[in-house]
């Protein structure tokens, strides 16, 4: 037999059942639908992850203040950093293009007869184009409003709808914070939240100096924000920033730092395997569902083998050989599962679109998790179907010519 005439015999005792042959694929369907959307619903979700890390800037280190420390026991006082450090920091270290002091605190908020608590955030005018940040309404605000100590605030983007205003008509008028009148000039762009504990759309900003001498009373910063010209280069600037502060922070050799320094690419990667190991364990569950549906396509076609035994006695004894049998049902269970492989991949990726548009998830439907799909479909068919198409193909001709 020739190879498009077995194609041809294979699809035609397809289409002789079509009812069956619809409900053996279904499994398959099922199954590759599955492994689609939960990929992309992990992919999806790596994505996210990936840019709003990358949002905030992945060649920022971030300094803490630390515990410090006697004779490798942290002690009760609490070591705090100061814009003494940030000055150092600024012109001392090496490498560095831009340092950022950050004094955030909550604090009470009214506006009208709204009343809130969220972050306010002393810092300098770098903080904007640093972070990455967008002035979506009005401005940020200058080093003239800073050093003369201005009572001007920029608001996060989610602190209008907070109040129940419209941040555009906000600019120009006052906001108390702490009681203290503060004026309106600018409303950040949407930045969207990177974990569960701190949303950067919920803050307001304010002149560092303001924040230290009107609001807070305190020359300390919780945080500063280091800035380095290419990512490769954090490891030269975390040396830099650890040189700098413990001379600022008169510390002996060998004594423990007294602040930590976090590299936001550490977090990054992090992150990404977090997200990548969820894809893997949802892609796994998922493939369960194709072994079940091969399972299923063994057990229709040992079935169909038994069924045509006597059609396979007739094809022997007009010349067909074990392996024209063979590949006749191996074929069979080929396109069974590839035409399933097609189906479940449209209804895998219809699934991801309207969990995205209903649910609002993140999903990312990648050409490669959709040629795996197929593919994987494809060497179940050939797996499942081995079996069946081996057992089609050992029947002796006389004996299955006497099959009833």
């Amino acid at each position: 037999m020739l190879f498009g005439e077995i194609i041809n015999v294979a699809l035609g005792a397809i289409r002789t059942n079509k009812l069956r042959s619809f409900l053996t694929m279904l499994g398959i369907v099922i199954g590759v639908a599955a492994v689609i959307t939960m990929v992309a619903l992990g992919t999806g979700a790596q994505k996210a992850v990936q840019d709003q890390i990358e949002a905030l800037g992945t060649n920022l280190l971030s300094v803490y203040a630390g515990q410090s420390m006697h004779r490798g026991i942290a002690r009760a006082d609490r070591v705090s950093l100061t814009t003494d450090d940030a000055t150092a920091l600024a012109r001392d270290a090496q490498g560095l293009t831009a340092v950022i002091p950050e004094l955030r605190r909550s604090q009470q908020v009214e506006y009208g007869s709204r009343n809130i608590n969220v972050n306010i955030m002393g810092t300098v005018p770098e903080f904007v184009p640093v972070n990455n940040y967008e002035v979506a309404t009005g401005r940020m605000f200058t080093a003239g409003d800073a050093s003369t100590r201005k009572r001007v605030a920029v608001l996060g983007y989610a602190v209008p709808e907070m109040l129940d205003a419209n941040g555009a008509a906000m600019i120009g008028q006052q906001i108390m914070i702490r009681g203290i009148p503060f004026e309106i000039i600018g409303v950040l762009d949407e930045k969207g939240s990177t974990s569960s504990w701190f949303n950067p759309d919920e803050q307001i900003l304010v002149p560092l100096q303001t924040a230290q001498h009107r609001i807070f009373g305190s020359d300390r910063v919780n945080s500063i924000t280091v800035q380095v010209g290419h990512p490769d280069s954090l490891a030269v600037a975390m040396i830099e920033i650890e040189r700098v502060l413990r001379r600022e922070h008169a510390l002996a050799p060998g004594k423990d730092n007294d602040f930590q320094i976090r590299n936001r690419a550490e977090f990054l990667a992090t992150f990404e395997e977090t997200t990548q190991a969820f894809t893997f364990l949802l892609g796994g569950i998922a493939a369960v569902s194709l072994l079940v549906g091969g399972i299923g396509i063994m057990n229709i076609m040992l079935v169909s083998v038994t069924e045509r035994t006597r059609e396979i006695g007739v094809r022997k004894a007009m010349g067909a050989t074990r392996h024209n049998i063979m590949m006749q049902f191996l074929v069979e269970a080929l396109v069974l599962c590839m035409l399933g492989g097609v189906l479940g991949i449209m209804v895998g990726s219809s699934g991801a679109v309207a969990l995205s548009e209903l649910a609002n998830w993140n999903t990312f439907v990648s050409p490669g998790a959709i040629l795996l799909a197929f593919a994987f479909s494809a060497a179940v068919g050939v797996f499942f179907g081995l079996w069946p198409a081996r057992r089609a193909a050992a029947l002796d001709p006389i004996e299955a010519l006497r099959y009833e």
